[in-house]
């Protein structure tokens, strides 16, 4: 590998080292306005903006991928896509032994199923990185070279934390002691217990899964009988418009979330490292956002679901029948597809679940309207018309296949499943559906229909088994002939 870029450089540093080096950020006191302000310095890598690609493409595809995969927010779905592409082209996938890389430690390199550190002997390349790990920028790129298209995608931390609680009770300790989410967000710190087992998932677990450091959390003074507050929730009942609803979607107000709080010395605000930074500080949240910034070429929302796919294949140069697929790892009596949570339409008690969501999960709030944002901002370069008829068309497509695939059309509750080779694993107290084929389908289509319709733990076994495939000893030589 040659030199690295100045903005490939900048990828080598770890998430601490950044954050000393870029020196102060200053905010633009405005509502509709948060993005640092740098001081001279290495300056980050902007986001590649989606080209306007003719008909006929003249750019090649992209196959050197690294796609954070981010829990309970959609990221099921894109893996099944990911997995069909690099199935279908032949590519290398950088696995996991088991089916997650040490997850909730962060990622380490040698935990890639195949990967040898390099001593002299050649490495046989990756092409995609992609199942569950807590991200680790310095330990991924021993893996993947730092030219790969970094991309994730992340949910409203209120919706998040509906599917987390239901997916999560018998794994988070604070969610298992709590009778419901509710209850846990009325009094969070009640049953939330800063790194007990399985906790993570219960705050800030976007925040978490990109690998950003936390803060040490605010204690009660000695001698308080009173919790540290939290944000007031009250001050977080912005409105979120629903899937394709154009460009407003960027009126939340990042400005309600956080509470700046400046660290002094000598009579002047300074930034000496993220540990220093107050868990609601405007500073330490803009340097976690500066940085992911300078890493991911786009991170996906997944209230805009069908959107974020269309930016995809147009920033990666790949056709659109690329990224059609079905919804992988739904619930049970949740609408297919993932919807924004509206304050409009809500009652009172949901309206107020959904401000106690965000206002206790205030990192992953400032991530979700910063790449929200983000995203809108690339739908204004791609174009809103072009972007309403590309989604119109994959949904269709999306239907089509559907109906030429599944039994009866559309998802299946899992106690129908009879084929394992579709029957998604169950976890937590909701139901997972899955898929059940359509029979008489030709081999062509049985072929291609099994892709779709494949949860991901039994797609990562079968590409394990065609990437490693089992060794088959010989039978020993005799002198005499075997009897049969």
């Amino acid at each position: 590998m040659g030199p690295l870029s100045p903005a490939r450089t900048l990828r080598l540093w770890g998430p601490r080292s950044l954050g000393v080096a870029l020196g102060v950020f200053m905010t633009i006191d405005a509502p509709h306005l948060l993005f640092p302000i740098l001081l001279p310095g290495p300056q980050l890598r902007q986001p590649s903006a989606p080209s306007l690609r003719p008909a006929l493409p003249s750019c090649a595809p992209r196959q050197r991928l690294v796609f954070l995969k981010t829990h309970k927010s959609g990221s099921s779905s894109v893996l099944s896509l990911l997995h069909r592409y690099g199935d279908r082209h032949g590519l290398r996938f950088a696995l996991p032994a088991r089916y997650q890389f040490g997850y909730p430690r962060l990622f380490q390199a040698s935990r890639v199923k195949g990967y040898q550190p390099q001593t002299g002997g050649t490495q046989i390349p990756f092409h995609i990185l992609c199942h569950h790990m807590r991200f680790n920028l310095k330990e991924v790129l021993q893996v993947m070279p730092s030219d790969s298209f970094f991309f994730s995608i992340v949910r409203d931390p209120a919706a998040l934390a509906r599917s987390a609680f239901s997916y999560y009770k018998s794994t988070s300790s604070a969610f298992r002691k709590s009778p419901s989410l509710a209850a846990f967000l009325a009094n969070p710190r009640a049953f939330y217990r800063p790194g007990a087992r399985g906790d993570h998932y219960a705050r800030n677990l976007l925040w978490f899964d990109f690998g950003l450091p936390f803060p040490p959390e605010k204690r009660a003074k000695r001698g308080s009988l009173h919790p540290p507050r939290d944000p007031d929730p009250r001050q977080l009942q912005v409105q979120v418009l629903p899937s394709g609803a154009g460009p407003r979607a960027q009126t939340l107000n990042p400005n309600a979330l956080i509470h700046p709080v400046s660290t002094v010395a000598d009579h002047h605000s300074q930034i000496s490292s993220p540990a220093s930074f107050d868990l609601g500080s405007s500073s330490f949240i803009q340097w976690g956002l500066a940085w992911l910034d300078s890493v991911f070429d786009l991170v996906m929302v997944a209230e805009y679901f069908d959107e974020s796919l269309v930016l995809l294949a147009d920033a990666l140069c790949w056709g659109l029948d690329d990224v059609v697929g079905f919804m992988h790892n739904a619930q049970a009596g949740r609408k297919q597809g993932l919807s924004t949570v509206s304050n409009s339409g809500l009652i009172a008690e949901d309206r107020q679940l959904t401000a106690r969501a965000r206002a206790w999960n205030n990192l992953d709030w400032a991530l979700y309207v910063h790449f929200n944002r983000s995203l809108w901002a690339r739908i204004e370069k791609y174009g809103q018309r072009r972007l309403q008829t590309a989604v119109a068309e994959l949904r269709a497509r999306r239907e089509a296949l559907a109906k030429h695939c599944l039994a009866g059309g559309e998802a299946s509750d899992p106690k129908y499943i009879t084929d394992r080779r579709f029957r998604p694993f169950q976890f937590g107290s909701a139901k997972v559906l899955g898929y059940i084929l359509r029979s008489g389908l030709s081999p062509q289509d049985q072929e291609e229909c099994e892709r779709l319709a494949t949860p991901e733990l039994q797609y990562k076994d079968k590409l394990d088994a065609k990437q490693f495939p089992p060794t088959v000893s010989l039978p020993l030589k005799t002198s005499r002939p075997l009897s049969p």
